[in-house]
């Protein structure tokens, strides 16, 4: 019989050799120890999943043809032997089929963002999820950043009084050019093409990351946007640049920006939240930090792990503060968490509120439904679209 502490089974549909993501998730899975990959059909074509599995070291017969064969196969095993969580990194076209068998036939699942390929397929996915009883978590990254979590548990306090303004903006700049026409570009292939992306290129892409960041830290919801989007590279399908402003619940406004065509940026995301008494700034790049700005009073430099910051923080935090964290252990945040509720719920005991901190279907239906308004938007002479109900 397993105990408690057994590392939960996990099989990855997609990351193959030569994909980014599926070595971000793997490298996040492992960092804590509560993951053991054990099985995977990590790419479409039979020779290179193959080729990734022996890689990694997983025995022939547990690596399959495709994310149908994986499900079969694993069910054909004992209970106590078959993957318990599936691990999905797809382009954005394949996540929901694989997810909605992987739910339908008892498994939980970890989804790269954005949730699926359309708002209508996330309402779908979604009533999977509650009729299934199984858990789905989204990994939206840049929530498991621990500063990020003490924003959120200052304006939760409400430490910066009644909000007023929120900027957040994500530039990038690695589609300045039309690097999509290097067919050896698989990252640029399938993100700038609408049918393996959906309707939204940066906005599908890191517009919703900045989306799901604002929401998360300020608890607010957006009711009512105005988009301006644009490709500005010629030949370009979809869109790589694109502002929005926001109005957000309880009368705050805000602003969006995401471009992926800012010559020289890398992936410098900011948040910045603006209340009656003072603002918080945090920025990716200097991830450890958060400036607290008063309204009449100096400006606080909090830092990760450092013993004043909020239980939330330190919970996602791991080693002594001066020492940095960053992206792989954020990301490794959402995987711990995630199986920390596994664990507990499977143990018959209740999650903790910093076991439950994850992003899960209702960050993704938002998401999916952030997209559809943006394009809306982005087509249409009124000055306001109203956000989707979901």
């Amino acid at each position: 019989m397993e105990t408690m502490y057994a590392k939960l089974r996990l099989a990855m549909i997609g990351g193959g050799q030569g994909a980014f993501i599926g070595g971000v998730h793997r490298l996040a899975a492992a960092l804590d120890g509560e993951y053991e990959l054990v099985a995977g059909a990590f790419s479409s074509r039979a020779a290179t999943s193959q080729a990734t599995g022996q890689a990694l070291g997983l025995a022939p017969a547990r690596v399959y043809d495709s994310y149908q064969d994986l499900i079969a196969g694993e069910l054909a095993l004992p209970v106590d032997e078959r993957v318990q969580v599936i691990s999905i990194v797809t382009p954005n076209h394949l996540h929901f089929a694989p997810a909605k068998l992987a739910l339908e036939n008892g498994f939980d699942v970890v989804l790269d963002k954005p949730l699926t390929f359309s708002l209508a397929e996330a309402r779908e996915l979604a009533h999977i999820v509650q009729t299934t009883g199984r858990r789905l978590v989204l990994t939206h990254t840049y929530t498991g950043y621990p500063m990020v979590k003490e924003a959120r548990a200052l304006v939760a306090a409400g430490a910066l009084g009644r909000l007023r303004k929120v900027y957040v903006e994500y530039p990038q700049g690695w589609l300045s050019t039309f690097v999509e026409g290097d067919a050896s570009n698989k990252q640029a292939g399938w993100r700038t093409d609408p049918a393996r992306s959906g309707l939204a290129g940066a906005m599908g892409d890191i517009g919703t990351h900045a989306f799901n960041l604002l929401e998360y830290v300020t608890g607010l919801r957006v009711e009512q946007l105005c988009a301006d989007i644009r490709a500005v590279v010629p030949g370009r399908q979809l869109d790589d640049d694109g502002a929005v402003l926001l109005q957000l619940s309880e009368g705050v406004s805000g602003v969006l920006i995401a471009t992926q065509v800012a010559a020289g940026e890398e992936n410098n995301l900011r948040l910045r939240v603006y209340g009656e008494l003072g603002g918080l700034d945090w920025q990716q790049a200097d991830n450890n930090t958060l400036l607290v700005k008063w309204l009449d009073q100096p400006t606080e430099i909090r830092r990760t792990n450092a013993p004043y910051t909020s239980a939330a923080a330190r919970h996602n935090a791991r080693i002594p503060s001066g020492h940095p964290e960053g992206y792989l252990e954020a990301f490794a945040n959402i995987y711990r968490n995630f199986a920390l509720t596994l664990r507990a719920e499977a143990a018959g005991q209740p999650p903790t509120a910093e076991m439950l901190d994850f992003p899960g279907i209702a960050e993704g239906l938002r998401g999916m439904a952030f997209i559809e308004a943006v394009v809306a938007s982005g087509q249409s002479d009124a000055k306001w679209t109203e956000f989707p109900a979901v």
